[in-house]
C-alpha cells in the first residue's frame, strides 16, 4: 500500500490505529462471553433489529423463552431466573454490538479513502473488510452449532471464529506499519520469525479447542498432567485417531507442549539476534521474551486455578500482545534483503 499524499497517509493510518483498538477490545469481550457461557443466550440472528437491545419486559421474555427452547437452558441452566438470562445476554450482545460496530467502522472510512485515492491502492484493506464480513458469519455459524443437540458451542468452530480475529488483527498492524515506517536495509534472522508467528496462531487454535471444550478445568496440576507428564486417562495411540482433537485431556496436553516448542523457538531466536548482533532487533526480542514469560506465567495459573475467569481471561489478553509483537517482530525481518 503505497500513498504519496503524507496527510492521507496519516488519516489512514489513525484510522487502522484506531480499528486495532476496537478489535482488542472486541476480543477480550468474545473471550468473556465464552468464559461466562454467554454466547447462546441470543438464539437467532438478527443483521438489523439487533442492533438494540430489549427495551422492555415484553422484549426480554421474548429473548428468554427463545433461550428456554435450547439444550443448553434445557439441560444445564434450567433453574435460570430471568435476572440471571439478562447478565449472559448483556455479554453477547455487546459482542454482536462490537462486530457491527467494526464492519462500519471499517466500511464507511474504507468507501471516503477509495474515493480520495482509488481501489488499487486499498485492496489489501477490501481483504480485510471481506474477513470482517465473513467472520460475521463464522460467529453466526459458530453460535448455530450449540442450538440443537448439545449445550455449547463447536469448539472447531470456536477456534475457527477466533483465529480469523487474530489474522484480522495481524493484518491491520502490518498494513499500520507499512504507513508508518519506511522500508530500510539491515540484517534479519531468515525464516525464524515466521516460524515463531506461525506456531503461536497454532497455539491460538489448540487454546481454543481447549476453551471450547472446558479443557482447562481438568488436571489442574503442573508441570505433571495427574501422576505422569502425559495424561492419566489417554495413551498415545489417540494421537493417531482421527478423533484426537476431541480429546479434552490430549488437547491440553497438546497446548502444553506447544508452549514449550515455542520458548525453545524464541530461545534459539534471542541467541542469534544477540550472537550476530542485530542491535535494531534488540528491543523488540526483549519485549516479546518478556511478553511470552507473562504468558507461559498465565496459563500456568490458570491451570492450577482451573481456568478461574480472571485468569484465563489475562491468558488470552496477554497473547493479544504476543502475537501483535509478533508481527513487529516479523515486519521488521522482512524489510531487508541482507540475512543470517
Amino acid at each position: 500500500m503505497y500513498i504519496e499524499n503524507n496527510q492521507l497517509k496519516n488519516n489512514i493510518s489513525v484510522w487502522l490505529a484506531c480499528m486495532f483498538w476496537i478489535i482488542v477490545i472486541m476480543i477480550i469481550v468474545g473471550g468473556l462471553t465464552r468464559l461466562t457461557d454467554s454466547g447462546l443466550s441470543i438464539t437467532k440472528w438478527e443483521l438489523f433489529s439487533g442492533f438494540l437491545p430489549p427495551l422492555n419486559h415484553t422484549q426480554w421474555i421474548e429473548y428468554f423463552n427463545l433461550y428456554k427452547q435450547i439444550p443448553e437452558y434445557q439441560i444445564q441452566n434450567y433453574s435460570m431466573t430471568l435476572d440471571d438470562f439478562k447478565i449472559i445476554f448483556w455479554w453477547e450482545w455487546i459482542h454482536r454490538f462490537l462486530g457491527r460496530l467494526i464492519g462500519i467502522s471499517f466500511l464507511v472510512p474504507l468507501i471516503y479513502f477509495t474515493i480520495k485515492l482509488n481501489f488499487q491502492s486499498l485492496k489489501n484493506l477490501y481483504l480485510i473488510f471481506f474477513l470482517i464480513c465473513f467472520q460475521g458469519f463464522i460467529g453466526w455459524y459458530m453460535v448455530s452449532s450449540g442450538l440443537i443437540d448439545r449445550v455449547d458451542v463447536s469448539h472447531y468452530r470456536l477456534s475457527l471464529h477466533l483465529i480469523i480475529a487474530f489474522i484480522i488483527l495481524s493484518l491491520i498492524l502490518w498494513n499500520y506499519l507499512k504507513l508508518k515506517f519506511s522500508q530500510n536495509s539491515f540484517i534479519t534472522i531468515n525464516n525464524l520469525p515466521l516460524i515463531f508467528i506461525i506456531l503461536i496462531f497454532i497455539q491460538i487454535i489448540i487454546g481454543a479447542f481447549v476453551s471450547g471444550m472446558d479443557a482447562g478445568k481438568i488436571y489442574n496440576s503442573w508441570p505433571l498432567m495427574g501422576n505422569n507428564y502425559f495424561p492419566d486417562d489417554s495413551s498415545f495411540n489417540e494421537f493417531f485417531s482421527l478423533n484426537v482433537f476431541d480429546n479434552p485431556s490430549i488437547v491440553q496436553f497438546l497446548h502444553r507442549n506447544l508452549a514449550y516448542l515455542i520458548f525453545l523457538v524464541y530461545l534459539i531466536i534471542f541467541f542469534k539476534v544477540y550472537i550476530n548482533k542485530i542491535v535494531n532487533m534488540y528491543f523488540i526480542t526483549n519485549l516479546i521474551g518478556f511478553l511470552l514469560i507473562i504468558q507461559i506465567i498465565l496459563g500456568v495459573f490458570t491451570l492450577l486455578y482451573g481456568a478461574q475467569i480472571f485468569l484465563a481471561s489475562m491468558h488470552q489478553i496477554s497473547s493479544i500482545f504476543l502475537v501483535s509483537g509478533s508481527v513487529y517482530f516479523l515486519y521488521l525481518n522482512k524489510k531487508s534483503t541482507n540475512s543470517f
